[in-house]
């Protein structure tokens, strides 16, 4: 097997070539660590060949970083199990938080009490919950497959890590952004039928869908004689490899975040009659426009510009800062329509199990945590109640 060694600046590097893929020699090249010298280089340079002859592997696994890991878990779990969002999500959280402080660590040398120290710095850092949360759930995730399927060590450290200050912490009316009657109400009365925000803003209030679901809803998805919407897909950002390499992104149709938002969610007369209006308006457009109506010729969405161009998620995030939050000074973003939908529905008496199904939460305990504050007013209300009852007999 043929290799070498070479010098860059105060550094030594040692090089050997792995055989042939597809036709191509494939080399790797890596730091000689500890080589002051080019016999010492050299020497470093034998005893990585001999571990990939004997291996198969250009590291043992004893030597294997945290950030070797998660590169080649990214590979070989993230890109081919999960969607493209949460693929996205992963690598970045991996590359702004993870790796910085704690990827050139050693997985065997990762510790309980290494990983509670990062996650306490990350709380004190003032990140938002769910970031804490995601931070934690991918090393918790990596380093559980770490221990099988991979076997490169033998418990999981990450299932000692609390979050005590944080993860016992419910969200609030306020995290969740939850709307007045009073900032509805001026919502509604800014947002006119020819306003851009206009339908998206009322499908959220009625059906409360999340942003990408309701940028994927088509018109096939609309039961005018049942009153329903289906959801069955969502538009999504797929990350995209050209054949320079450069990587971009393309927004496409793909599947519900998961099984369960796979759904039909009823819907009363007054957004299906906003719901028509605007199909007929969109039909008008198309001829005004003729040739430049930019219909997508394998998707008739229902959120367009007049233009037929699709909105994005993107649109609707840029739409509700600027329309929404800057001009009427309301703290929103789309996400708190869904949490406002789901409040009104508690509040005035359905059922959990109703509520979990119609916003596509995989479990009612997902939606009770998520709604806690409204669960326990419930469980009051229902004492006081039950004390006004007991006092008649």
């Amino acid at each position: 097997m043929q290799g070498g060694v070479r010098k860059r600046g105060n550094k030594w590097y040692y090089y050997f070539e792995l055989g042939l893929v597809d036709g191509k020699r494939k080399k790797i090249e890596r730091t000689a660590e500890g080589a002051q010298t080019k016999a010492e280089a050299e020497s470093v340079l034998r005893r990585k060949i001999l571990e990939y002859e004997n291996a198969g592997t250009v590291f043992k696994p004893s030597e294997m970083t945290l950030h070797d890991f998660l590169m080649f878990w990214q590979i070989e779990y993230v890109q081919l199990r999960l969607k493209p969002n949460t693929q996205d999500n992963y690598r970045i959280t991996i590359k702004n938080h993870i790796l910085p402080h704690i990827g050139k660590y050693k997985l065997k040398s990762l510790t309980p009490h290494t990983l509670q120290q990062f996650m306490n710095m990350k709380v004190r850092e003032g990140l938002a919950r769910q970031t804490v949360s995601i931070i934690q759930g991918i090393l918790n995730k990596a380093l559980k497959q770490a221990v099988y399927p991979y076997k490169y060590i033998n418990e999981n450290p990450m299932q000692y890590v609390e979050l005590l200050k944080d993860k016992d912490r419910k969200p609030t009316k306020d995290d969740l952004k939850i709307q007045s009657k009073e900032n509805l109400r001026l919502m509604n009365e800014r947002l006119t039928e020819d306003h851009p925000f206009y339908l998206p803003f009322h499908i959220g209030f009625h059906c409360g869908v999340r942003v990408g679901e309701l940028c994927g809803l088509e018109w096939k998805h609309i039961n005018f004689d049942e009153m329903t919407v289906e959801i069955e897909q969502q538009l999504v950002s797929k990350r995209t490899k050209a054949e320079n390499g450069k990587v971009y992104y393309k927004w496409g149709v793909g599947s519900p975040k998961s099984k369960s938002g796979y759904r039909t969610i009823p819907i009363g007369r007054s957004l299906m009659d906003i719901l028509k209006k605007a199909k007929k308006k969109q039909i008008e457009n198309r001829l005004k426009y003729g040739e430049f109506y930019l219909q997508d010729s394998d998707h008739d969405f229902v959120c367009k510009k007049e233009n037929g161009e699709h909105y994005t998620p993107a649109v609707i995030k840029y739409q509700t800062r600027e329309l929404i939050t800057k001009k009427l000074g309301i703290d929103f973003n789309y996400h708190s329509l869904r949490h406002t939908h789901a409040t009104m529905l508690i509040e005035n008496g359905q059922p959990i199990k109703t509520v979990q199904k119609r916003l596509g939460h995989s479990r009612s305990a997902i939606t009770e945590d998520r709604y806690v504050h409204l669960t326990q007013k419930m469980a009051r209300d229902a004492a006081d109640i039950f004390d006004s009852i007991a006092k008649d007999l």
